[in-house]
């Protein structure tokens, strides 16, 4: 029934203005804004709806995954722009990265407290 349909995936945020900001200037995604929503242009041409919700709670899971051809640089580059890598366990190194029992990943919050994330290819 769906097979031919362009799905898209959305999650809520509790300031559209804080997360336009963040997403267009520190991620450097296309954001445009209309009808007080965002629409994320990622790679593939599918957009990522952003709504705003007054009682927003953020999400426990990791809501979007950025993968990486190399994962230090672009760890490095999040925190030149001010990201703070989240830290789950004792397998962090010193910047954040997930190094061990599966792919490389690091963990980031965006404005509105939901869980992203970088992941090596």
């Amino acid at each position: 029934m769906f097979k031919e349909t362009k799905a898209f995936s959305g999650f809520a945020v509790d300031d559209i203005a804080a997360a336009k900001k963040f997403y267009g200037e520190t991620l450097g995604l296309d954001v445009s804004e209309q009808h007080g929503m965002l629409r994320l242009r990622i790679a593939g041409g599918i957009p990522v709806l952003v709504y705003p919700k007054s009682e927003h709670v953020p999400a426990e899971y990791t809501i979007l995954n950025f993968p990486v051809d190399d994962i230090d640089a672009a760890a490095k580059e999040l925190i030149a722009r001010g990201i703070v890598f989240e830290r789950y366990n004792d397998k962090h190194d010193e910047v954040g990265i997930v190094r061990g029992g599966g792919p490389l990943i690091a963990w980031f919050k965006d404005p509105a407290g939901n869980i992203l994330s970088i992941i090596q290819e």
